[in-house]
């Protein structure tokens, strides 16, 4: 891996794609500590101590919630718009007909998921605002100057301080994906994840000592390698290829394929954005109710904060929800990446075949099969990793459960599963680039 990048620095225009995507990663991290005004840091530093669910926001902004910055709500309103864009193709047929006109028709799904993240950006500011306004019974208010009655002009600046920030994101996210190496809003991610890790290592060190320190990192080293076995883990399906009869010049006649090969069909194809749509889905609801928890309708406040305790992290049902949700996006979305692939159809065009399965329908419908067998392997075991954190609580208590969703693993099991994925799949753009270059000697066998 260290050599693909350092013969990727060789290369100028490769060296130009990373060093684009490190400056976009720079610039995020520094527009992470600018905040938005009126933000109270010691009311905000005890907030985040009890709440866990604005660890996972904090998650999926990156890092910037924890100093409530422009940045604080990160991408994640642009990953809900997706969800939603993702979920109505299906039912729209005149974006079924978009889906299947190439980059052209992806390109005007983007500007629609774009125009989207909008609105649910100003959504979220309010109410991510207003929650933090109200406090916690440990703490006071974290805005000191929020409200349209009291503070019109501040609370009009934090929301669009806020939704701005939001877009800023999603744009440098796609320079990245356009200009650099990898997925752009996935990398953002990353990075936030990365730049807490120095004060986990701090903080485990502090409170526990050298020894709880070193059982972490084995702990995580051994976490990282099994998700690389899975995430890596495929199914070869063979592939024969008929031979032909090519007329070339000089009325010669040549033979042609006859060759074997395979389609390899991971595990887990869906990578991590399951455990980020499950994530994205839960936060939603409560995000929602928040707004109306002051209502002066008793009603409408006790239900507001039923749901709000109950898809809590503190409650059992978040995270048996969270569990079902990983393994419903885990197939949704690999059947989505699957029908874009379109492999039966490539195949019979391009005279492949599967041995023993006719082409056309049948070898879609052995191939659907398989997908679904090894996909319940890949959608366990993210499931699994997403709820880690409440079965560390189950086994040992309420102690191990804070350090399993703080420091144990040095990163949340969520977040280290984003770590690991996001690292496979820029490492595999970049030896894919090198190869398009010829330097098949460099990549790593």
């Amino acid at each position: 891996m260290l050599e693909a990048v350092r013969n990727a620095f060789r290369l100028p225009d490769l060296r130009r794609k990373l060093l684009i995507t490190l400056g976009i990663l720079v610039i995020y991290r520094f527009l992470a500590h600018i905040p938005v005004p009126g933000v109270d840091r010691e009311s905000l530093s005890t907030i985040f101590q009890s709440n866990q669910l604005l660890g996972l926001l904090n998650l999926l902004s990156g890092g910037a919630l924890q100093n409530f910055s422009v940045m604080a709500m990160g991408v994640y309103p642009y990953i809900t718009a997706s969800i939603i864009i993702q979920l109505l193709i299906p039912i729209v047929p005149a974006w079924q007909e978009l889906q299947k006109e190439g980059e052209a028709g992806r390109n005007k799904l983007n500007q629609y998921t774009n125009w989207l993240t909008i609105p649910l950006a100003l959504l979220q500011a309010f109410g991510q605002s207003s929650l933090l306004a109200q406090g916690s019974s440990s703490s006071g208010p974290v805005l000191t100057q929020w409200g349209f009655g009291s503070y019109p002009l501040q609370t009009t600046v934090i929301l669009l301080s806020l939704t701005a920030g939001t877009m800023i994101a999603m744009w440098l996210g796609q320079i990245i994906t356009q200009q650099g190496i990898g997925n752009g809003i996935s990398i953002i991610i990353f990075g936030g994840i990365i730049a807490a890790m120095p004060q986990n290592v701090v903080n485990t060190t502090v409170q526990g000592g050298i020894l709880q320190l070193l059982v972490f990192l084995i702990i995580t080293v051994l976490t990282v390698a099994i998700i690389v076995v899975v995430q890596e883990g495929q199914r070869r399906i063979p592939v024969q290829y008929g031979k032909r009869v090519r007329a070339m010049r000089g009325n010669r006649l040549m033979v042609v394929g006859g060759q074997s090969t395979h389609v390899p069909m991971r595990v887990n194809s869906a990578g991590m954005i399951p455990l980020i749509f499950a994530s994205s889905m839960l936060i939603f609801p409560s995000t929602i109710a928040s707004y109306f928890v002051n209502s002066p309708s008793p009603f409408v406040s006790s239900v507001s904060t039923f749901i709000t305790n109950f898809f809590s992290p503190a409650n059992a049902p978040y995270w048996i929800m969270y569990f079902l949700l990983v393994i419903a996006f885990t197939y949704f979305y690999t059947d989505v990446i699957f029908k874009q692939q379109n492999l039966a159809e490539s195949l019979q065009r391009q005279g492949g075949f599967i041995p023993g399965i006719r082409p056309g329908y049948n070898t879609e419908k052995y191939l659907n099969t398989v997908l679904s067998r090894i996909t319940l392997v890949g959608a366990l075991f993210l499931g699994f990793v997403a709820i880690l954190p409440w079965l560390v609580h189950l086994l040992f208590g309420a102690g191990a459960a804070s350090r399993a969703s703080s420091s144990t693993l040095l990163i949340s099991s969520t977040g280290l599963l984003i770590v690991v994925g996001v690292v496979l799949d820029t490492m595999k753009q970049l030896e894919a680039q090198l190869l398009m270059r010829h330097y098949e000697g460099f990549i790593r066998k």
